[in-house]
């Protein structure tokens, strides 16, 4: 439920960031006053009119998905290219409902005030939205499987991010003479499994070694409806820069060949 609620908030307050964004672009360029050149009611109406559709553009980007970082170059990109689109769906929408075209400084000043609030507010949005995910008792308490360096330094990395995946339990298939690692208790080993993923209410199981018990991790996952992850280091690929593609509809994992700058653009 909780995730659930995050999201529809997030949402809210996108729409109303956006709109916020562009009124204040509108008294920044004509001053704290209603202009009769521009007036301010169809202006905003326009701005309303289109939310809708900017926002399901950056839906479609995947902005809103609670385990994607908001600080990478990335997010930016696609939260500048959505709000890019949006300032000209305003301006389309206003030319098409009053046969005008409004100052081309205001459209310029509400899309680098709506990029600047709503990057702002995206960045701030993550850092609440994972302190209430990470609440006891967690909204996606995770098992990692497996003590090895890997894990432990994935479990570090998950505590101090405080990523919505919650580490809450370890199991080792070798048994291991560890009791917690990073503050997150080891229960012992696989024949544990099915126990841990009940008692603990597991939505999320992370594989960090034992190869061997892929399948049955995997079937496990599948029979408690678990989301299922595997760390590329227990296939043997360490390099860190591998990413999952699609080949015709296909998943592979693909670790490019250092090309140098520029160079791998235009290859596959």
């Amino acid at each position: 439920m909780r995730p659930r609620i995050v999201i529809l908030l997030w949402l809210f307050y996108d729409i109303v960031f956006f709109l916020i964004s562009y009124a204040l672009a509108y008294f920044w360029r004509v001053g704290w006053i209603l202009s009769s050149d521009l007036p301010f009611g169809p202006y905003m109406a326009v701005a309303a009119l289109v939310s809708p559709a900017w926002l399901l553009l950056l839906v479609s980007t995947g902005a809103f998905r609670l385990m994607r970082p908001q600080g990478t170059l990335r997010q930016f990109l696609n939260l500048t290219y959505v709000n890019a689109v949006g300032a000209a769906l305003v301006v389309l929408g206003f030319f098409f409902l009053y046969d005008e075209f409004f100052s081309r400084l205001l459209l310029v000043l509400a899309f680098l005030v709506s990029t600047l609030i709503l990057r702002v507010w995206h960045l701030l949005y993550e850092r609440i939205a994972r302190s209430i995910l990470r609440r006891d008792p967690p909204s996606f308490p995770t098992l990692i499987v497996g003590d090895t360096r890997e894990s432990r330094r994935l479990i570090e990395l998950l505590q101090k991010r405080k990523n919505p995946l919650k580490p809450v339990a370890v199991l080792d298939g070798r048994g291991s003479p560890e009791k917690e690692i990073s503050g997150v208790p080891v229960l012992g080993k696989l024949d544990r499994l099915d126990a841990t993923l009940n008692e603990l209410k597991i939505t999320h199981l992370i594989q960090c070694s034992d190869l061997e018990q892929s399948l049955n991790l995997l079937s496990a996952c599948r029979q408690h409806r678990i989301t299922y992850l595997l760390l590329p280091s227990v296939l043997g690929v360490i390099e860190r820069d591998e990413r999952v593609e699609s080949l015709e509809g296909w998943a592979v994992t693909m670790v490019r060949p250092d090309r140098g700058v520029g160079k791998g653009f235009f290859l596959p």
